[in-house]
């Protein structure tokens, strides 16, 4: 390769220079083909003239910028436009792909005076109008002499437009023989100027898709900015049908259309109460793209970062945003062999002690170690928040917002992980009152991760009455139950205007888990969760934790015989909250009916 490579220069250096009184006469060509019908003229020089824009293009190749070309060939763009629009020039395909490939040439990605700016808006109105025009004289003068329909003619050139504008950016860079020749990957940026207007078009999806697929082997292989919008509002739209990799590569390319994508999901999960977010997300390309993408994953962390700050304590979001990162982490085992990214790189400012416990699942844990682990779990957490507390007072406004953010981030994994969190509550049910502690600080971190006013040794108290209450609730064999215990219970899940208040999610969510895991009758769990659910008015809620709950024990794909039986008890308390919702929706319905026909009469 060294030997040839001399050989290869000497034979570039070696060309002889383009011959001006040869380009005089093309000209006059064109201008003679373009006055009259002159097919027979025109087929006569076809081989000259590819010849001519072989020799042409190499000459283009071989200068450093537009400018210094148009200096030397002050004529070559009123030669190649004539050409453009000569419809026997055009139906040549070899001589139409040399043409196209001056065009490229000419491209400069970043014009540095009027000259190439100007080059630029002209090349990109030619390749658009060879694609969509169709008022040309000579085209409709060569349709009709052909008997072809303008519409097949259009859709013919266009497809044969695409075949050529893709073949074209298969070269990159990397592919010249000549370090002194012009970049190609110029032609990347103007192949996807020229696509612009032809994005709502079915016959561009390949050349569509190659675009944003193509690897980007140089700084100067960008899509132009025009291209990525145009596509992004098309495919938003569903204007536009990608294949799923190309979507993907959208997403990777354009910043906007990521973020409409990752809000359009959340907004469909959260306002359909009666779906789970599992079906849409499994549905969506999103899980995937983040385990192809870590760019990708950092940009979808950021947003659920956002909209978390925003609504602390919404329990949806944090079940989407809990259910997101499962499915996120099934598709990144998936991707083991084909990526080589760490996990420390997909969660850069998570605690990195804390980063592998949370991040492993419960059923790669044998049962009998959950309790140590989410121990550990616990303190480790609650050291790191001691810590920000105790120099809350005594320290400058940076170093308590990097305490601060050091606690969020923390919390935001935990919530990712909230899988542990259900273990946690889960075991709650089954604990002795003095193994209590480390799981409900866990649990009560969870539902108040800031702890505003230092009130989190409150909350642990009043999160231990609650405890208590469900027990002693759950151990009542006597019917009818005591109505004072409900009451204290409806009155528990109801917010509370003084503080520090204890969250209502935190004690449904005991109370949902004392239903499912308790040795206590099916009818007398069931008898209690619908009337303080009823009288709480957390229908929606208590469907939410259930269905959550049923979800973990599915990924755990376990299939003992107590598994079965709280599956069943899952499901048909599933069913009575699903029951008083419709109730609910029915009732609301005939009150709304009611009101409308009193305000008519």
């Amino acid at each position: 390769m060294s030997q040839l490579q001399p050989l290869i220069l000497l034979q570039q250096t070696a060309e002889p220079p383009l011959n001006v009184q040869e380009m005089r006469f093309w000209l006059d060509k064109a201008v003679a083909w373009g006055q009259a019908d002159t097919q027979k003229d025109t087929s006569l020089h076809l081989s000259r003239l590819r010849d001519f824009l072989q020799q042409l293009l190499t000459h283009i190749n071989n200068m450093s910028s537009t400018a210094e070309t148009m200096e030397t060939l002050p004529l070559l763009g009123q030669f190649l436009g004539r050409l453009c629009w000569n419809p026997y020039v055009t139906a040549d395909a070899a001589g139409r792909r040399l043409l196209f490939q001056c065009l490229w040439g000419l491209y400069s990605e970043h014009p540095g005076n009027a000259v190439e700016r100007k080059a630029n808006q002209w090349i990109r109105k030619v390749l658009c109008q060879l694609a969509t025009e169709e008022d040309d004289g000579p085209a409709q003068a060569l349709m009709k002499q052909m008997g072809v329909p303008p519409k097949e003619y259009h859709l013919k050139v266009l497809r044969k437009t695409v075949a050529l504008l893709q073949e074209n950016i298969g070269k990159s860079c990397s592919s010249l023989g000549n370090t002194n020749q012009r970049c190609s990957c110029d032609n990347i940026l103007a192949t996807s100027e020229a696509c612009v207007p032809l994005v709502t078009c079915p016959e561009a999806a390949p050349l569509i898709g190659a675009l944003l697929q193509q690897p980007v082997t140089c700084v100067r292989a960008a899509l132009s900015e025009d291209f990525l919008v145009a596509l992004s509002s098309a495919h938003a739209s569903q204007c536009l049908s990608l294949e799923e990799q190309a979507v993907v590569s959208l997403w990777y390319h354009n910043l906007p259309s990521l973020e409409e994508a990752v809000l359009s999901l959340l907004e469909c999960a959260l306002t359909n109460s009666s779906s789970i977010p599992q079906k849409q997300l499994e549905q969506s390309l999103l899980p995937k793209a983040c385990a192809q993408h870590c760019s990708i994953f950092l940009v979808v962390n950021d947003i659920f970062r956002s909209i978390l700050k925003q609504a602390e304590g919404k329990e949806s979001v944090k079940y989407f945003i809990r259910t997101f990162t499962s499915c996120f982490l099934r598709e990144l085992a998936l991707q083991q062999h084909q990526t080589s990214v760490s996990l420390k790189a997909m969660f850069p400012q998570s605690p990195q002690r804390l980063l592998l416990p949370l991040l492993t699942r419960p059923s790669e844990m044998p049962q009998e170690a959950r309790r140590r682990h989410l121990h550990w779990l616990s303190g480790s957490l609650q050291r790191l928040t001691e810590e920000e507390e105790e120099g809350d007072g005594d320290t400058s406004s940076s170093t308590r917002l990097e305490r601060y953010h050091r606690v969020f981030e923390a919390w935001f994994l935990l919530v990712q992980c909230a899988h542990w969190v259900q273990v946690a509550v889960q075991l709650l049910v089954t604990s002795e009152p003095e193994d209590c502690g480390p799981l409900l600080w866990l649990l009560i971190f969870y539902h108040h991760p800031t702890n505003r006013g230092h009130h989190r040794a409150l909350q642990l108290v009043h999160g231990k009455e609650a405890w208590d209450q469900l027990h002693s609730l759950f151990l009542v064999s006597a019917r009818p139950l005591p109505v004072d215990r409900l009451q204290s219970l409806v009155t528990l899940l109801s917010p509370q205007s003084q503080q520090p208040s204890l969250s209502p999610l935190l004690t449904l969510n005991l109370l949902v888990h004392f239903a499912v895991f308790l040795q206590q009758s099916l009818s007398a769990a069931t008898e209690i969760l619908q009337t303080v659910v009823d009288r709480s008015g957390l229908v929606d809620e208590a469907e939410c934790v259930l269905s959550s709950l049923e979800l973990r024990l599915n990924e755990e794909n376990c299939l003992s015989s107590d598994t079965k039986r709280v599956h069943l008890r899952i499901q048909a308390l599933l069913n009575t909250v699903t029951r008083m919702h419709a109730a609910s929706n029915c009732a609301d319905n005939e009150a709304h009916t009611l009101m409308h026909s009193t305000t008519q009469q």
